[in-house]
């Protein structure tokens, strides 16, 4: 019986171990499914109504990571590696006096600290997505 209760907890340790490992790889920033799982919800639900398809505010279009670093009409929106020399990270964290328009989203609360951390921790890890789709001629 003792065998038994052994090979069980062998069993239960492996099933944790990955388990763990599976989460793991999906909180790796530096994997696209990260921004497909974390950081696009928030930009969608955050900041897509004025820098997604059609409207690209600023000039910043948030569509695609070749967009991003692109920029808008203050430059790249993100620079890889590197959070605190990214526009977008500056504007969600509402750096600017509290009136400032460029906080963004604008006339709103700032993101939950939470998210900025998500943002953060995704540029900071190389800013990684999925490919850009092929452009259409």
């Amino acid at each position: 019986m003792r065998g038994f209760f052994a090979g069980l907890g062998v069993v239960s340790i492996g099933l944790i171990a990955l388990s763990l490992g599976t989460v793991g790889a999906r909180e790796d920033a530096s994997r696209p499914e990260y921004y497909t799982t974390k950081v696009k919800p928030i930009l969608d639900a955050d900041c897509g109504r004025c820098h997604e398809g059609t409207s690209h505010r600023g000039g910043l279009n948030m569509d695609t990571r070749t967009a991003m670093l692109a920029g808008g009409h203050h430059g790249p929106a993100i620079v890889p590696g590197d959070p605190g020399k990214s526009w977008m990270v500056r504007l969600i964290r509402h750096e600017g006096p509290a009136d400032d328009p460029m906080n963004m989203p604008p006339k709103a609360d700032k993101l939950s600290d939470a998210d900025i951390a998500v943002v953060e921790t995704w540029i900071k890890a190389g800013a990684v997505m999925p490919p850009d789709p092929p452009k259409t001629q």
